[in-house]
């Protein structure tokens, strides 16, 4: 590794850890204020906070992305909720992409003792086989696309993989538009 190298894998190390300590911060603020207990909650307090609530909401689908609290689609609906069908979709497809853009950069940083340490082994031991060869990155697409899938689970995944940040960002931007208008369209349906 050549100085300029180590010197960027120095500060990205500064930097996860920055955004890590911060996000506990909120994390502790979050579970006092009863923000992620139900998405029932969590619309009423969001729109209680009335100009914060969009930052609130921002930061909660960050959080639930990295720090798993409950369902990516519960809290989907609570964004189309409590923003509207739009709105929400906007707020909900900026928090998972920063979520999991610093969940790929966590993986990227501490590896497989972190992912381990937050899902189970054989979730984990499932996606791995296929981490070192040509159809991860398809599973990878598909899992980011289609509602259900243990997408932040894969997005840990693609930190160890051979998947560059580009080709992680370019899936994420494409594949989580369609996710979230299946779960916008799903609450104007009931």
């Amino acid at each position: 590794m050549n100085n300029d190298e180590t010197k960027l894998k120095k500060v990205m190390t500064l930097i996860t850890i920055i955004i890590t300590i911060l996000l506990i911060g909120f994390i502790v603020y979050a579970i006092k204020m009863n923000l992620l207990t139900s998405p029932e909650i969590l619309v009423n307090k969001i729109k209680e906070y009335g100009l914060i609530g969009p930052i609130i909401f921002l930061l909660i689908q960050i959080v639930q992305v990295i720090f798993l609290f409950f369902p990516g689609g519960a809290s989907c609906l609570a964004g189309t909720l409590a923003f509207g069908p739009i709105e929400g979709f906007f707020y909900n497809y900026i928090g998972l992409t920063l979520g999991s853009i610093v969940a790929y950069m966590l993986s990227k940083n501490f590896g497989l003792p972190l992912i381990k340490k937050l899902f189970k082994e054989e979730t984990i031991k499932k996606y791995l086989k296929y981490v070192r060869n040509k159809k991860f990155e398809k599973i990878f697409f598909l899992g980011i696309l289609l509602p259900g899938a243990p997408d932040d689970l894969l997005c840990y995944i693609a930190g160890i993989s051979n998947l560059t940040f580009k080709k992680f960002l370019i899936i994420i931007l494409l594949g989580k538009p369609l996710t979230l208008i299946f779960y916008s369209l799903f609450i104007k349906l009931f």
